[in-house]
């Protein structure tokens, strides 16, 4: 009779924190942060060991870029329960990105809580690729007077390899194109397609070309990528490159209408860049009525972005 009655009066009570919970849980995949936040912050008053609420608001906090809050929950978590690798990784991280955001002379004060952090996801979970991508790039960001190491930086590009050939050949890339060695930074991203061919493969090929100022190659990666994946996104990017270099002009301004033709929500870029990028492209071209109709729809969609603004000016002084 006992354990009925307490199931009677306690389980409405549970089953309203799940509910919360999972409220939380929703509204965070569907990017309402601030909302998550204020229901996690009533919730966790009356629940405050609830450790699954503490790392939602984590998350929500670290969503809106709170780094100091984000660090206080994690940090609950770590103290909480060390040994979750997940939880090492999220504090060492809200470190990391806290650490962006304040002076050189204070980031050093915490950049060894952000390398103890992740070391220790790293040796918690052997399989943790997350952890060993960020021991890869901060070892590479590192001046090696405060640790900084390629061949650390290596190591884990190593381990990532052994169990993703693609992160590892990719890790490989990013480390050779920080060191200012584009040859052997092309040759692992290559690798990478040929292993994995993802959307992101292509895209760090594609940028490096760009920095490069290999126009031709990346126009012809993009286009490999959009016969692979068919996405309407890959002709925008075909358009920027062609605008961005004055080259294939007619090929740039093809892709951009098709992706205006085409576009929904999920392209991500707004059709604004792509009148923008047009209105270049018509520049390029001497053509200043065609150029003055595409920079003015750009403006009439985004008018507070500087960039079309200048653009403007530049097509009004051909």
């Amino acid at each position: 009779m006992k354990s009925v009655l307490f199931l009677l009066l306690f389980s409405p009570l549970f089953l309203i924190g799940q509910t919360s919970l999972l409220d939380a849980e929703t509204l965070i995949v569907s990017k309402k942060f601030s909302h998550a936040e204020t229901i996690l912050t009533s919730y966790i008053k009356a629940n405050p060991n609830d450790l699954k609420a503490t790392e939602l608001l984590g998350d929500a906090y670290g969503h809106q870029k709170k780094w100091d809050e984000a660090i206080k929950q994690y940090k609950q978590l770590v103290e909480g329960k060390p040994t979750e690798a997940s939880f090492q990784y999220k504090y060492g991280g809200a470190l990391g990105m806290k650490a962006l955001t304040i002076s050189k002379l204070k980031a050093l004060g915490i950049i060894g809580d952000v390398k103890s952090a992740f070391l220790k996801a790293a040796e918690l979970d052997p399989k943790h690729i997350d952890a060993r991508w960020a021991l890869v790039e901060l070892y590479m960001q590192l001046p090696g007077i405060i640790g900084g190491s390629k061949s650390k930086s290596f190591k884990y590009a190593n381990e990532l390899e052994a169990l993703s050939k693609v992160d590892g050949y990719l890790a490989k890339g990013y480390i050779y194109e920080y060191d200012d060695e584009p040859e052997l930074a092309e040759e692992f991203y290559k690798k990478a397609i040929k292993e994995g061919g993802s959307i992101t493969c292509y895209d760090k090929l594609t940028k490096l070309y760009e920095k490069e100022g290999k126009s031709i190659e990346a126009i012809a990666n993009l286009e490999a990528a959009h016969v692979k994946h068919n996405r309407n996104a890959m002709h925008y990017q075909i358009g920027k490159v062609c605008s961005d270099y004055n080259v294939q002009l007619e090929k740039g301004e093809f892709c951009l209408k098709v992706y205006i033709d085409n576009y929904s929500a999920r392209d991500g870029v707004p059709k604004a860049w792509a009148y923008y990028r047009l209105a270049k492209i018509y520049r390029h071209k001497k053509d200043k009525a065609e150029a003055f109709i595409w920079i003015n729809k750009a403006i009439a969609d985004l008018p507070k972005i500087d960039v079309f603004k200048e653009e403007k000016e530049a097509i009004n002084n051909l």
